[in-house]
């Protein structure tokens, strides 16, 4: 069922790309801060990952509910609950007095992205139903999606330096409720005319609960060591979890949230396979790079901020040459290429000195990373969607989303305990503490760069030219919706 909307294009598509800006911005604007937060809140090296990990982690739990949430419950109703949730969320987070809180908070943004997400994008394809609209409406989304993580490390450099870190969540709070206030007004009420699929709540909370206690198992582990209970038992729960998830998944959901028949499909899993190795090298060397310019460089969140923007842009330029390439060479190249280019960028980065300068160390290889990470994207949405039904190629396209943030969490807490790792065993044996810290990046870049080529060496695996997409059958007119 579905009601006219009320608002003109412009005003909902804005509205819309606003939603998701929001979402993408948050991943990015808080890595410039991160120092500022580690120094007001007292974290440590290795627990200051939770800061971006309780907000990757919950995002990629619940993302492929909330897509299933939008159609059951309502695309409007979840897309303002979604902006809620973030809303409150940042408040809390803003306001936090201690790192527990913090974290908590961050997840609960997760969480709310989860819902906001996969909701402006269905709400997108519903509402602009005419090819030419549609096309448009889609080109501004990706535009913002790609270009917000630009926008979001410039912001959150402006904010931190000239106020506080607790900016870059308070400014979620008037724009949040700007947004609720302009949904209810500007968008249409609609659902899925036809599902009979209900919500596996638990399965998404079987899967994020697993992931959160093989991250802190792994975290733990440079304090305790591997043999410690305090990082074994979370590492085995963690693993418990993960398989009653699976088990979850194939014999008990009546509508599992990631339906594990998709993994029949090669293309598929070696997709995803690629996208999870690519995720632990990309997204946590942002993390690393922050600490390296602020801490060990001296820059101030001001200049930090813009210097991560020449990666972004190589991104979102690796991103829109991917269909032109795929024409000239097809998609296997690109998606071995790809992770390749990002390697031998993080391989770069595992060279970088205590006394580095920015242009002469750091420009090239970051553009080689995040152009690498771009130019994979199109080749890998395509393998992870060819020779799958049409209808659930948006299923496809969730899951494999969702691979990205669990590979970038669990990357993220494999490096970050490398790098502490290396830097103590240094300071032990009298290594001064710049040296330590920089050797202990150097040797998380170099993993890093191991990753990146697993992913290529994985792509070798990967299907010939895909097939002829399989066509819907005759009697399925509802459109394709991402995320259910």
């Amino acid at each position: 069922m579905e009601t006219d909307r009320s608002g003109p294009d412009w005003a909902v598509l804005s509205l819309l790309c606003l939603g998701q800006v929001m979402v993408v911005l948050d991943v990015s604007i808080v890595n410039v801060a991160l120092p500022a937060i580690r120094s007001d809140l007292g974290f440590s090296e290795s627990g200051l990952q939770w800061v971006v990990n309780a907000y990757a982690l919950a995002f990629a739990g619940f993302l492929l509910l909330g897509g299933r949430a939008a159609d059951l419950l309502g695309r409007r109703r979840m897309f303002v609950t979604g902006l809620a949730v973030f809303t409150a969320a940042s408040l809390v987070g803003g306001l936090a007095q201690d790192q527990l809180t913090l974290v908590l908070a961050r997840g609960a943004q997760g969480i709310g992205g989860a819902i906001l997400s996969p909701a402006t994008l269905t709400l997108l394809t519903t509402t602009f139903v005419e090819a030419p609209k549609r096309a448009r409406a889609m080109a501004a989304w990706s535009a913002v999606s790609g270009g917000g993580a630009a926008l979001g490390s410039v912001l959150g450099g402006v904010l931190t330096d000239l106020v506080n870190w607790r900016w870059i969540l308070f400014v979620n709070v008037p724009i949040g409720v700007g947004a609720i206030l302009a949904a209810r007004a500007l968008l249409p009420e609609s659902r899925a005319e036809r599902t009979t699929r209900g919500l596996d709540l638990l399965g998404s909370a079987l899967v994020t609960a697993g992931l959160v206690a093989v991250v802190y198992g792994t975290v733990n582990s440079q304090a305790h060591g591997w043999g410690d209970a305090v990082t074994l038992g979370p590492l085995l729960g963690g693993v418990a979890l993960l398989i009653w998830f699976v088990l979850h998944e194939a014999k008990i959901a009546a509508a599992p949230v990631v339906p594990l028949r998709l993994f029949a499909n090669r293309g598929v899993t070696i997709a995803n396979l690629v996208m999870f190795w690519l995720g632990c090298a990309v997204i946590a060397h942002f993390f690393f790079l922050s600490l390296y310019l602020q801490n060990v460089l001296g820059y101030d969140p001001l200049r930090a901020g813009p210097a991560f923007l020449p990666g972004a842009i190589a991104m979102t330029a690796g991103a829109y040459a991917g269909p032109p390439l795929l024409k000239r060479v097809g998609v296997r190249p690109l998606l071995i290429g790809g992770p390749l280019l990002s390697g031998v960028g993080l391989g770069l980065l595992a060279l970088i000195p205590v006394d580095g300068r920015y242009a002469a160390h750091l420009l090239a290889p970051m553009i080689l990373v995040t152009l690498g990470a771009g130019i994979a994207m199109t080749p890998l949405a395509i393998t992870a969607t060819s020779g799958i039904e049409r209808h659930e190629a948006g299923l496809a396209s969730g899951v494999i989303n969702t691979t990205r943030q669990v590979g970038g969490s669990i990357g993220l807490a494999v490096l970050a305990t490398v790098a502490t790792t290396r830097a103590s065993s240094l300071l032990a044996h009298g290594t001064a503490q710049a040296s330590a810290v920089v050797s202990g990046y150097r040797l998380a870049f170099l993993v890093a760069a191991v990753f990146a080529v697993l992913g290529a060496l994985t792509s070798l695996a990967a299907p010939g030219p895909a097939p002829a997409p399989v066509q819907p059958a005759a009697r399925r007119t509802e459109p394709v919706e991402a995320g259910s």
